[in-house]
């Protein structure tokens, strides 16, 4: 778990990310960012940063597992985000002051054993987001997915299948489902306050 701290400096950095490549094509140097980041960043981690702009979705797009530093990964998704995610066109410099940035930090996924039809059981909405693969085909939905649009566990799959671009039952037929948690920092406002988001409802 990261705490406070290294959750806004998360956000903060890919914000900054951002920024900088916008304008000048390049990734921020440590003395660049004015705040110093801790070891955690130095660890690997899944990573997703989410961009919004007006309660709309302008971007999203991340490291599903820890197989690059967080600080890498952080940098590399901002930037994906911002200007790969084939859903949107890039976003322009001008825009940056209208966007949320919101950066997720996962926990390593794990293979849900059960038989398919008890799969909905093992889902915990608000708390597990959910990968779906079948052959070249996967899919994956964040934690803040299901309960932003009132999902159960059977939509929740269902879900994860279409994003895959399997039909809705692939959950029933075979495919392999995996859940991981999130850790979610997001900033309040456009380069407002950035705040943990508790998002089971607890």
């Amino acid at each position: 778990m990261l705490t406070d701290v290294e959750g806004r400096a998360a956000v903060k950095l890919a914000r900054k990310t951002i920024e900088l490549f916008l304008s000048e094509e390049k990734f921020p140097e440590p003395q660049e960012l004015g705040f110093e980041l801790s070891p955690v960043f130095g660890e690997k981690r899944g990573v997703f940063v989410t961009l919004t702009e007006s309660g709309l979705l302008r971007g999203c797009i991340g490291h599903p597992f820890p197989d690059s530093r967080l600080e890498d990964a952080i940098m590399d998704s901002a930037i994906s985000a911002a200007t790969r995610d084939p859903r949107f066109p890039s976003v322009r410099e001008d825009e940056l002051d209208k966007i949320v940035v919101e950066v997720t930090i996962l926990t390593q996924p794990e293979k849900i054993n059960a038989p398919a039809e008890e799969l909905p059981e093992h889902i915990e909405i608000g708390r597990h987001g959910l990968i779906v693969k079948q052959g070249y085909c996967q899919g994956l939905l964040l934690p803040q997915v299901a309960p932003e649009y009132n999902m159960d566990s059977i939509e929740f799959l269902s879900h994860t299948c279409l994003k895959a671009g399997l039909l809705p039952d692939a959950w029933l037929k075979g495919a392999e489902v995996s859940c991981f948690e999130g850790q979610i920092f997001k900033e309040k406002e456009p380069c407002g306050e950035v705040i943990e988001e508790n998002i089971s409802g607890e």
